[in-house]
Order: structure tokens, then sequence, then C-alpha cells
């Protein structure tokens, strides 16, 4: 007896479900791979190993850190969004790579929306502004106007065009109505390392990479982005606290797969994430960074990365920045 069409599509549809249901439900039964589009050594690469760790022994098998840097991230996102989407091939998915980079190029190789489905968020970092301790500045405001009195006269270094700390740099120039003649480097180690023997004055850095520096006197801090100050650094204001709210936004660093995985496989992942940043033990790692866990649920770190790239969107418009090919 020939088999009804309905009735076929019906079967076929109840397979495909308890297919992924199956997979699901085993999941995960093998080891899985974390791609972090960025050098070893840097923050991206610190909180995926500490996550990686941690995520693996809660799942119960391992996570497996393969760093692909190149193109400011772009390397390692577009290789990511192209792997098979069965939830073992997992990417970092952070504001530089995934808001920053698409709208400061003409094209990248992949949607950072339409390719990547969100698992969550793992952490803000803050942004923090450091100059040379001899330069004579205390303050956001003293440095505003120093820069007023000899406009492109002061030089900024950052970890090369497009980047986010070139952004950061530009805005703040924009919102201050100030000029400072920017420096790239392959990387924000370099343009440290000019910025504490004086041949740069300032870098738009993030918190865990100065952190030492600070500590050590080497770089002076002028403001962070963050919600509120830092217990790492209890007397450095906000830039909200400093007249400056349009730069106190601490950078995201999250966690999703290529689109299409199923969402029982990302719901897995999403509720051992929650479980994993609720660790104490792992909650000091990061914070040991400079860093605050934050944990989301999938739809809001989905928003989260539509919200930033419309921000970003907006700011490379605001600043007049050309983009690059």
């Amino acid at each position: 007896m020939k088999m009804q069409p309905l009735l076929r599509i019906g079967l076929a549809a109840l397979a495909l479900g308890l297919g992924h249901a199956g997979a699901a439900q085993g999941y995960p039964d093998k080891p899985i791979q974390l791609i972090v589009p960025y050098a070893v050594g840097g923050t991206t690469d610190l909180l995926g190993r500490i996550v990686a760790n941690a995520l693996g022994a809660n799942l119960k098998q391992p996570i497996v850190v393969e760093n692909r840097p190149g193109a400011g991230g772009i390397v390692g996102s577009a290789y990511a969004a192209k792997q098979k989407a069965d939830g073992y091939t997992l990417v970092m998915d952070v504001e530089s790579s995934h808001a920053v980079n698409p709208n400061v190029r003409q094209k990248v190789p992949y949607d950072p929306v339409k390719d990547f489905a969100g698992i969550s968020n793992i952490a803000i970092v803050p942004n923090v502004l450091v100059v040379n301790p001899k330069l004579p500045v205390d303050s956001v405001k003293a440095f505003a106007e120093l820069l007023k009195a000899r406009p492109g006269g002061y030089t900024y270094g950052s970890s090369g065009v497009g980047g986010l700390s070139n952004m950061n740099g530009e805005l703040f120039a924009s919102v201050t109505q100030t000029r400072l003649l920017h420096v790239p480097y392959k990387g924000l180690g370099p343009a440290l390392t000019d910025l504490v023997s004086g041949q740069i004055q300032a870098v738009f850095d993030n918190v865990p990479s100065s952190a030492s520096l600070i500590a050590a006197g080497r770089v002076k801090p002028l403001a962070v982005a963050a919600p509120k100050r830092l217990a790492l650094l209890p007397d450095v204001p906000t830039y909200a606290e400093a007249g400056l709210p349009q730069m106190n936004n601490p950078s995201w660093f999250g966690i999703a797969a290529p689109a299409g995985t199923p969402n029982e496989v990302l719901d897995t992942l999403n509720t051992a994430l929650k479980q994993v940043l609720a660790d104490p033990q792992v909650a000091a790692s990061i914070e040991k960074l400079g860093a605050i866990p934050d944990y989301m649920p999938r739809s809001a770190f989905d928003k989260l990365v539509v919200d930033e790239n419309r921000r970003w969107q907006g700011i490379v418009k605001e600043i007049g920045f050309e983009k690059l090919p």
C-alpha cells in the first residue's frame, strides 16, 4: 500500500525531530573544539581557556582551544561560521570580531548575527585609558585640555587600524572635540611598550593587559569603562563619572556556535555555562584578570550582538571613519 504524501512528510519530520532530540540527549559524546580568533595570551584567549577548562569538566568532555588569529579576529570567526552545526565547534564571540569588525570594514566573510547562534556572554571587560606617567595630567578633563592646547601634537597607540582600541581612540577624540595622532601597532603589547618608554602618550586599552603596568606605576590610568568603579582600581573614575558617558561601554566576550546548531544543544551549553560562571573559583579566575563574569540567557546574548552592531554602526558614522576594504 502506498504511503500518503502528508503521512510521509509527517514521519520524516518526526524522524528529524527524534534525531535532534537523540543528538541532544547524548550530547556531548566526544571532545568539543573552541575557536579563539586571536593569538595566545590575549584577553580573549585567557577568558576562553578559563571557561573551556571549567565547561569541559561540567560536560565531562574535553574542550580543546584552537587559536586561529588573523585580520583582527576575521580569520578564526569566518572559519567557525563554516563548521558543522552540531555543537562540537564553538567560537569566542567578542565585541571586536562580532561588532566592531563588521562595521569598520566594507565586507567581512561572515554575518555576525545570521551566521552564529549565541550561547551566552562570559564576561564584560572594562576598558581603560592609560597615559605615560610623565604626562602632566591626572584626569580626563586635564588630558582633553592638554590635547586642545596642541591639536595633533600628542599620539595614541592601538592594536591596528580599525581595531577596538583605535575606534575607542577616535570616539574619544570625537566626544572631547580634540585631535590625537593615531599610531597603529601589531597588537597592544608593542603599543604599551612604547607608552612606557614615552614614544607615545596614550593607549585605549582593556584592564587585563594594562593591570600589571598600572600596579607598577609604569602607566597612569585616567578612566575606566565599567558600570561602577573597579575594586582593582578604586581611585580611577568611570568614564561616566569623568563626564564621558559615551565612552562608558565595557567590552563583552561570549561564546557562540555556527548557525543551525540544534536548540537542545545550545540549551545544554547555556545551562552548563550558567553553572560554570556561578562557580566561585571560576568567577575568581575571571575577576583576577580584571574582568566581570556575565552569564546571559541565549536570547539576551543574541540581542546584545544585534544591539552592539547597531551601536558601532552609529559610532562609525558619527566619527566619520572611512571603512577599510
